[in-house]
């Protein structure tokens, strides 16, 4: 699974237009390097395959995207993220503030066993600081927001949280490579109603293709602190690499 914005720098660098999409799909290999994870009722995707769209109009922008997790016995997951930024003032040419609002949610199912579960529904709201060089080479967003956990059918329940988000994107080598990725930090809770602290970022580094200007592959890492969907036996920390396509539109 797949966190928001790590493609930030397309939101940013884009603003002269009016749409931009892309498609990626990794091949996760934390099932292979952490065997709890792929057990019977390991939720461990094999693959994911993730669509993002971002467009821009006279009041800001829209950005959403979708991860579809992938099973060897078909798709199995799914979780989405969906915000909308309106900006509120641009100090200079290079920097904008902006209003952050967001929803996320999504579900997932057993691997081998009949089980359904939820991602525990959220919304977030807050301000947000929008930052690029002058050629848009270089990118950078910060966040910080309350998040809104709410009750679920799985008697999971509501509580108020914050969020803290940021994102960066740096293209480098005559536009041959990309580096780029978010970190997020928030409270989250345990089952026993305890808060904790949670992490979780996602580098990514891709090579461009010049034949095909439309086609890169690349790699993201996944690195993870409390993270619900990793932890077995006590570990809490994990660190999982993909390797990955991405098609632009």
């Amino acid at each position: 699974m797949k966190k928001l914005f790590f493609l930030a720098a397309v939101m940013l660098a884009t603003l002269c237009t009016t749409k931009a999409q892309n498609v990626q799909l990794h091949y996760d290999f934390g099932r292979d390097m952490y065997k709890p994870l792929n057990a019977d009722n390991g939720n461990r995707q094999r693959m994911t395959l993730t669509y993002e769209t971002f467009s821009a109009d006279k009041w800001g922008s829209w950005f959403y995207f979708v991860d579809l997790d992938f099973y060897s016995r078909g798709m199995q997951g799914a979780y989405t993220e969906i915000s909308r930024e309106f900006t509120l003032a641009k100090p200079t040419e290079s920097l904008s503030l902006a209003a952050h609002i967001e929803y996320n949610g999504g579900f997932c199912s057993g691997r081998r066993n009949a089980w359904t579960s939820i991602f525990q529904q959220c919304a977030l709201i807050g301000p947000a600081i929008n930052g690029h060089s002058a050629d848009f080479s270089k990118t950078w967003s910060a966040q910080v927001m309350y998040k809104q956990f709410f009750k679920d059918a799985l008697d999971n329940k509501a509580y108020a949280s914050f969020q803290l988000t940021g994102v960066w994107g740096l293209t480098f080598a005559h536009n041959a490579l990309t580096f780029s990725g978010f970190a997020d930090l928030w409270r989250g809770q345990k089952a026993n109603g305890h808060g904790q602290l949670v992490f979780l970022s996602e580098p990514q580094l891709w090579y461009n293709f010049k034949g095909i200007d439309k086609l890169s592959v690349g790699t993201e890492v996944e690195l993870s602190n409390n993270f619900v969907v990793n932890n077995y036996d006590g570990k809490t920390f994990f660190v999982i690499p993909t390797i990955a396509l991405k098609w632009r539109f």
